[in-house]
């Protein structure tokens, strides 16, 4: 074990989670194989604690974890739950900040086996599975001009199962566009495992044939609820707001078919009544003309108290930042302007946006909106701006806000992020109140935003919520929180959902009548109480500060993640091992397991964590690009990498890298003798090298590797054409001199295009010997990395003079992995991929290009997403081709440089997805920027991937 874990002097008693994880396995066994039988089920530690954490401040870990992959393995694996006496609990993009995804008993990831979207009338409804995120389906939606209506924040991971099991909403939903109010159709699953679709025209006899005491038990709620005019009145009330306070008994007021109603009260009910396969949204349309303006008030009153007026512009958002928030955004390197240049004291900001569907329309809001701007006691004038990027700094400020805050807290510490909603006349005393509370419970920087317009705001406290004086000081700030809110006439929960974090306060919001239906409901759709105890429904009152996470403190490169999930979405071994969320919880765990003194524990997640946490992760990066408080978990990989390297390995790895030009033309010497053998005993060679060696060290064969390419000797010195100067170092990049292809390759491509530009670039002198050394980083051996370092710069500096010219490489990975030789070294030279060099300067040059193929598909990769090259890429795909098209389930292919080897299952998960859009597409042509991607892409699809350089040369080929 490294020493990067911080211990403490007394090891506590163990918790519930870390009990959980050690003693989880014992399942009864007539329960386990019932499980075993409905789906794939796992008992082992790592599994049960890499799900244990969600984005919420609880943490427990389940018995077992369950991935079902259709509507009748859920069914199945509740029937066996109920005979066994177990629970179960949903979880998907597990991005639920209440509690509501968390369970120490059965827990099933209803993420991987229900992603399908299905966009109908084009694009008006759409068919989502739980699995799909926010943004995949609007991704989908966007091209025919529709949306969801709900816009969480947490669009990237948060999963339409997520949303609906809350009733999200958002920046600009309200009450209008939910869930509860744009759903169409759903097909769901009772405990009992009937299945009922609403859109079936028989939905209501089915529903009644196969549950008549659920149907009977519902119409009697109704006549009692709507015969009742105090719970009419409250219930109007309360729902004239957001609310996720409870269930959504506005239901019984709205709907009078049973499966209607039915499907209405389960939206909102947070996994407790029932499983939901399948919905269809009513889309809303998209306003495709915006203007924003991020202004700042003296003070927080002058904020809120402007509300009002300023709604009754018609301004679609009015997103509230607190003085706290605005001190936050000041951090970030691209703060918008407005929240500069001053020292903050008691300011606040709104971010203030009208939305049109035409030009007319947004002038006159707009005219409505700067003249009310105008009047108001803001720090400096505000202006309303239609520029895209101004809107998105703005939104960026906004949305990034929780975690960047999160991100900042003690090591230690555990973020808390609760939402309320009062009327909006109510909102600035409320605020004030909450302030004040703040200050009584020395929860300092604490931070409230949110969405002013629906009286809808969140607040933020960090603490490390252990031990009587802790837990003491947040019950009594919760109980006078309470009592501000139902003061004001307000909802505990807006938008987060009850959870367990409120659970214990339904009855005091709605009181004895209104508690007393919702019990009612619980006990009709789930009579054994097996889906999700404690949630929404808990009479404990106590049971809101039960089980709070405590994040120990692991390696710096991940110690302020918030476990929100927004990486997951975009991690290439999501489907195969752990997420980079997952990689960093088991290290908390292990962390948690050594300070409670569970020793064996500990081992076992180190045991088992070597491949699904090292060994299977691409360390590519994609991590940091969605990740709001910008960790980068390969770096944490590769930091594990290093600590553990094999002593004798790191060493053949330095060799290597002193001798690199013959290592490379042994490589490809290799693989064309493999090219030409039987594939079967290359492969079996391998296999034997990997049972003796590991298959983390010596690749497996495959007949769809290539096989090995020109040296780049030959090409020292100048290349191109043209009496001037050479613009530019090229480092021809090793991979493509090891793995060769059926075209000319992209070195020679790139030195045709270069002749036909009149431009030249110089090859320097040594090039067979230099690599971008990412095999080494990623493999952390440093020795062998720092040898080839040092060639590389000295090479480099000589060549660019100094850095006089600017450097290019032709693979998206190496470019990326020569930028950081040269940070590291210091040398300062500009690196450029010749797919931007060529867009910029090449294309240009070349005249009109005909394309040479109808449809092309493009693979953008890891490094080209990181770089900023993907307009680059897409911009020479619209050269060659009349149509390009990046797959909607595009990802890293995980290829890696030779992990794609080592671990194929990594790849073939990864790609999968991807894949499958391919080959329904059909393109003519499929390209990307990076030879081992094209190869990855290749073996995935069947379809030959080449570089788009290639192409390029090709339709610019002059005519015989």
């Amino acid at each position: 074990m490294d020493g990067s874990l911080t211990m403490t002097a007394h090891a506590p008693a163990p918790s519930r989670a870390d009990r959980g994880a050690r003693e989880g396995a014992g399942l009864p066994v007539p329960l386990h194989d019932a499980l075993a039988a409905a789906s794939t089920v796992t008992t082992r530690a790592i599994d049960r604690v890499a799900y244990a954490s969600d984005a919420s401040h609880y943490l427990l870990t389940p018995r077992a974890v369950v991935t079902a992959e259709s509507a009748g393995e859920v069914a199945a694996v509740m029937a066996a739950a109920g005979a066994g006496g177990a629970n179960v609990t949903f979880r998907s993009g597990g991005t639920s900040l209440s509690g509501q995804a968390a369970t120490d008993d059965i827990l099933i990831d209803t993420r991987r086996g229900f992603r399908d979207i299905e966009v109908l009338d084009g694009g008006r409804r759409v068919r989502v599975q739980p699995g799909a995120t926010v943004r995949q389906v609007n991704a989908r939606l966007v091209r025919h001009g529709f949306r969801l209506g709900p816009d969480p924040a947490s669009e990237a991971a948060c999963t339409i199962g997520g949303v609906i099991a809350n009733n999200s909403s958002g920046m600009a939903c309200g009450i209008t566009e939910n869930t509860y109010r744009t759903l169409e159709s759903m097909t769901f699953v009772l405990p009992s495992g009937t299945i009922v679709d609403t859109a079936d025209p028989d939905a209501d006899r089915h529903l009644a044939d196969s549950e008549p005491d659920l149907v009977e038990g519902l119409r009697a709620l109704q006549r009692r609820v709507r015969s009742n005019p105090a719970s009419v009145a409250l219930i109007e009330r309360q729902f004239a707001m957001k609310n996720t306070m409870g269930y959504g008994i506005n239901a019984f007021l709205d709907f009078e078919s049973p499966a209607q109603l039915l499907a209405h009260l389960i939206i909102g009910s947070e996994g407790t009544l029932a499983f939901v396969a399948e919905a269809v949204y009513r889309t809303v349309p998209i306003h495709s003309r915006i203007a924003t303006a991020l202004t700042v008030f003296r003070t927080l009153d002058d904020a809120t108290r402007a509300l009002p007026a300023l709604l009754e512009t018609g301004a679609a958002t009015l997103e509230l930042m607190d003085a706290t928030s605005i001190r936050v955004g000041q951090s970030f390197a691209d703060a918008p302007a407005a929240i500069r240049g001053f020292e903050v004291a008691g300011e606040a900001a709104l971010l203030v946006e009208y939305q049109a569907d035409d030009d007319d329309r947004l002038a006159e809001l707009t005219a409505a909106g700067a003249r009310l701007l105008g009047e108001l006691p803001l720090l400096a004038p505000a202006h309303l701006s239609t520029d895209a990027s101004e809107r998105a700094t703005a939104w960026k400020l906004r949305k990034g806000l929780y975690t960047t805050v999160a991100g900042a807290r003690p090591p230690g510490t555990t973020a808390l992020l609760e939402d309320i909603v009062v009327p909006v006349p109510s909102l600035a005393a409320t605020c004030e109140s909450l302030q004040e509370l703040f200050t009584r419970y020395d929860y300092r920087d604490s931070v409230i935003f949110g969405h002013a317009k629906d009286g809808n705001i969140h607040f933020m406290l960090t603490d490390r919520f252990e031990g009587d004086a802790a837990l003491g000081r947040l019950t009594g700030f919760t109980e006078a929180m309470v009592d501000v809110v139902l003061d004001a006439g307000g909802n505990l929960k807006a938008e987060h959902g009850t959870g367990r974090a409120m659970a214990p306060y339904v009855r005091r919001q709605y009181g004895d009548e209104l508690y007393d239906v919702m019990r009612a409901l619980k006990a009709l759709c789930d009579p054994r109480r097996i889906l999700n105890p404690g949630v929404i429904i808990d009479d404990d009152p106590t049971a809101h500060v039960r089980d709070i996470k405590l994040a120990e403190p692991i390696e710096e490169e991940a110690d302020r993640c918030v476990e929100c999930g927004y990486c997951e979405p975009v991690c290439p071994s999501k489907d195969v091992t752990l997420t980079p969320r997952q990689r960093i919880v088991t290290r908390r765990a292990i962390a948690r397991a050594r300070v409670a003194g569970d020793e064996q524990l500990a081992r076992e997640l180190e045991r088992d964590y070597d491949y699904a946490g090292v060994d299977t992760c691409a360390v590519d990066g994609m991590c940091l690009t969605a990740c709001p408080v910008l960790i980068n978990t390969g770096a944490l990989v590769k930091r594990l990498r290093r600590e553990q390297q094999n002593p004798v390995l790191a060493a053949g790895w330095k060799a290597a890298a002193q001798a690199w030009g013959p290592v490379t033309r042994a490589g490809s010497v290799a693989l064309t003798l493999a090219d030409r053998a039987p594939a079967g005993a290359v492969r079996g060679a391998t296999s034997v090298g990997r049972a003796l060696l590991g298959a983390d060290t010596v690749p497996e064969y495959s007949a769809d590797l290539p096989g090995g390419g020109p040296g780049r000797r030959r090409r020292e010195g100048e290349l191109g054409a043209g009496s001037g100067e050479p613009v530019a170092v090229y480092l021809p990049a090793c991979v493509n001199s090891m793995f060769g292809g059926d075209g000319l390759g992209v070195t020679e491509a790139f030195a045709r295009l270069l002749e036909r530009a009149g431009l030249r670039v110089l090859v320097p002198t040594g090039i067979e010997s230099m690599c971008c050394s990412t095999p080494w980083t990623s493999k952390g051996y440093t020795a062998g990395r720092a040898v080839m370092a040092e060639r590389v710069s000295r090479i480099v500096r000589e060549a660019s003079r100094d850095g006089e010219l600017l450097v290019l490489s032709d693979a998206a990975s190496c470019t990326e992995g020569f930028a950081h030789i040269f940070d590291d070294q210091g040398v300062a030279v500009r690196t450029e991929d010749v797919v931007a060099f060529t867009a910029r300067e090449v294309l240009p040059r070349l005249g009109e290009v005909s394309p040479v193929a109808t449809s092309l598909v493009l693979h953008p990769t890891c490094s080209s997403t990181q770089m900023g090259l993907n307009d680059a890429l897409r911009a020479l795909g619209e050269a060659v081709a009349e149509t390009v098209t990046v797959p909607d389930a595009w990802g890293c292919c995980a290829f890696a440089g030779d992990r794609g080897m080592l671990h194929p299952e990594l790849t073939a998960s990864a790609t999968a997805a991807e894949a499958a859009e391919v080959r329904a597409i059909g393109a003519d042509l499929h390209a990307s920027c990076n030879r081992t991607c094209e190869i990855g892409m290749t073996r995935a699809t069947g379809r030959d991937y080449r570089h788009v350089v290639e192409l390029l040369e090709e339709a610019t080929r002059p005519s015989l």
